[in-house]
């Protein structure tokens, strides 16, 4: 919903979202904006960056029955996922544009008097957590109650499926965000307000492996060749599984050796903690290619003594793995941008206030 009694982000059986065109002059300055940066005639080196960072564009739509009613067609940037987490993010120092009235600036300062300092607002979340099957909404009212002290925990809890923080998401994350402030730090000519970023991470994992005939150590002393050979996988998902692969390529369910195997792997690399970093790549693999069958984790045994090595596996998850991790960052919501000639600081300053933010969620 936007306002009192808005109808929200429609779904369209194609698979996009449409957005409703918002009254005069913040609705054509939005259509504005995405037929500038997607008009096939744009030869202009930004702006074609900057369509990497935005959901794709396919014009606008009105429904036969209220041919007066315009909305954008855009992307559904959380289509390709199973169990979306989403986040928005409003980033810069004001949520009010320089033609803002007295009246308008005072409104917005008042909703969040802290935006200028911390540069980010979270307008709300929506987390799934494995244990429970279920999601954790957090409305706007939840962002506007952190404080300088608490938004590293506020932002942390976006990360978290509720038996642990999913560092990955977090690193890929930063990389997506770092890639969007390179972009702003190379422009001078739009500047940005009231915009956010949108968060979406996969939550329940299907897609990612923990292959363990990968792991390795960033220094040479390290885990003996023979810990890691059958070249066991671990797949976490809503159920999560623990597979074996054989020789031959055909996958055989080893639950309790899988799992200890794993355990004792990373109980003995991290007992090396002070001089060596475990590193654990993680691929994406096509679930056709590479589960023949696999024996699951049911819901009644996650009460078990599985989850405490579960936990222990996951939570401590180094951020090497961050370059598969399934996450999108995109930029939204341009109801207010402007042409300029100077860099946007107060949105270069959001960045780089959100990234340190989430690598001080890493390091600690």
């Amino acid at each position: 919903m936007y306002g009192k009694d808005k109808g929200g982000i429609l779904q369209h059986p194609d698979g996009t979202v449409l957005k409703q065109l918002q009254p005069p002059p913040r609705g054509p300055r939005e259509q504005e904006f995405y037929n500038k940066v997607y008009d096939s005639d744009c030869c202009d080196s930004i702006l074609l960056e900057l369509r990497e960072y935005l959901p794709k564009y396919f014009g606008v739509w009105s429904p036969p029955t209220a041919p007066n009613d315009t909305y954008l067609k855009l992307e559904d940037v959380t289509r390709k996922f199973n169990k979306p987490c989403i986040m928005d993010v409003k980033i810069g120092q004001k949520s009010y544009d320089p033609y803002a009235s007295a009246e308008k600036i005072q409104q917005q300062v008042s909703k969040y008097p802290l935006m200028e300092e911390i540069g980010f607002l979270v307008l709300g979340m929506r987390v799934y957590h494995i244990s429970s099957d279920s999601y954790e909404t957090q409305n706007q009212h939840y962002g506007r109650s952190l404080t300088k002290e608490t938004v590293k925990d506020g932002i942390s809890k976006f990360f978290h499926n509720g038996y642990c923080l999913r560092k990955d998401a977090i690193a890929a994350s930063i990389q997506k965000i770092e890639k969007i402030l390179e972009w702003f730090e190379g422009q001078k000519q739009l500047n940005f307000y009231a915009s956010s970023l949108l968060f979406v991470y996969e939550g329940s994992c299907q897609a990612t492996t923990v292959r363990l005939s990968d792991v390795t150590l960033a220094e040479k002393r390290g885990v003996p060749k023979g810990l890691l050979s059958g070249g066991d996988i671990l797949e976490y998902n809503n159920n999560i599984h623990v597979i074996n692969s054989t020789e031959n390529g055909k996958i055989e369910a080893s639950v309790s050796k899988g799992l200890s195997k794993f355990y004792a792997l990373h109980k003995k690399a991290y007992s090396k903690r002070h001089h060596s970093q475990l590193s654990l790549k993680v691929e994406n693999l096509e679930k056709d290619n590479v589960w023949k069958s696999s024996t699951c984790i049911t819901q009644e045994h996650l009460n078990g003594n599985v989850i405490p090595q579960l936990e222990k596996v996951f939570c401590h998850m180094p951020a090497e793995i961050k370059e598969s991790a399934n996450v999108e960052v995109r930029m939204i919501d341009f109801a207010h941008v402007f042409p300029s000639n100077t860099k946007d600081e107060g949105y270069i300053y959001g960045l780089k206030n959100l990234i340190t933010v989430l690598q001080n969620i890493l390091d600690n």
